[in-house]
């Protein structure tokens, strides 16, 4: 799935180039918007009485991004095993490649923190991708 972003000033170091960590928020807001592409949001992971805190992060850096440029972050489900999920992006802009990535999640209960197999009324609605060589 894509999710469209626009760098914000905020964003940029005095170069005007990203600020490298601002690329796990922008990896956040693709995730929260692959949920709604599903029709989905955190709201329903709670309801549900789970939560995926993220357990590992990582970024490969291709080319900077800059003040104004609209990124394209491509976000899929690559593994789904049974406590945990892995979630990998594509960052690009117009079609160069700026960086890619993955977050690892725990699938936890809410009311306690303990691992928990992936209900299956989601595992079923979530359709995993194979990752890219």
């Amino acid at each position: 799935m894509i999710h469209q972003l626009r760098v914000i000033f905020g964003d940029t170091d005095q170069m005007g180039v990203v600020y490298y960590a601002n690329y796990l928020r922008y990896f956040e807001s693709a995730r929260a918007d692959y949920w709604r592409q599903l029709g989905k949001s955190y709201k329903d992971l709670d309801a549900l009485g789970i939560a995926l805190p993220v357990i590992a992060a990582h970024c490969d850096y291709k080319r900077p991004a800059h003040y104004e440029d609209l990124l394209e972050i491509d976000v899929d489900v690559t593994e789904m095993s049974g406590v945990t999920m892995r979630f990998e992006y594509a960052v690009r802009h117009a079609t160069k490649l700026l960086a890619t990535g993955y977050t690892r999640h725990a699938v936890i209960r809410t009311r306690d923190g303990r691992p928990t197999p992936i209900p299956d009324s989601l595992r079923t609605s979530i359709p995993v991708v194979a990752s890219a060589p």
